[in-house]
């Protein structure tokens, strides 16, 4: 057993270096927060791995191929590997705990 110790907390971006932060990978899955304050920008790209979003404070859009939708706390977000997505209109600064299946960046090709 493992505690994960700050998972789902909100970093302002400028203290972490970055806007994503992992604090637990396993070759089957990784866990992180993803903290986008409002105003800003989500400017990621499709991920070769499956994901879910667990929303811990904040407020936004999701948007996807023919969808958006509102989100705040206690949302969860399913978006499979691939598929395009990003959140829009940060009313508030937003905080996601991500969990990705296999471990993030492990499907990535390979240069």
């Amino acid at each position: 057993m493992e505690i994960i110790k700050g998972a789902g907390v909100w970093v302002h971006p400028g203290e972490a270096g970055n806007d994503w932060v992992e604090q637990l990978r396993t070759s089957d899955l990784s866990v992180g927060t993803y903290c986008i304050p409002a105003g800003g920008r989500d400017p990621q790209s499709p991920h070769s791995e499956d994901e879910i979003y667990v929303v811990t404070a904040g407020g936004a859009k999701i948007a996807a191929p023919g969808r958006t939708e509102d989100v705040g706390p206690g949302a969860v977000i399913f978006v499979p590997a691939g598929e395009e997505h990003r959140f829009t209109e940060v009313v508030e600064d937003l905080v996601l705990l991500v969990v990705f299946g296999p471990a993030f960046g492990s499907r990535a090709p390979r240069s």
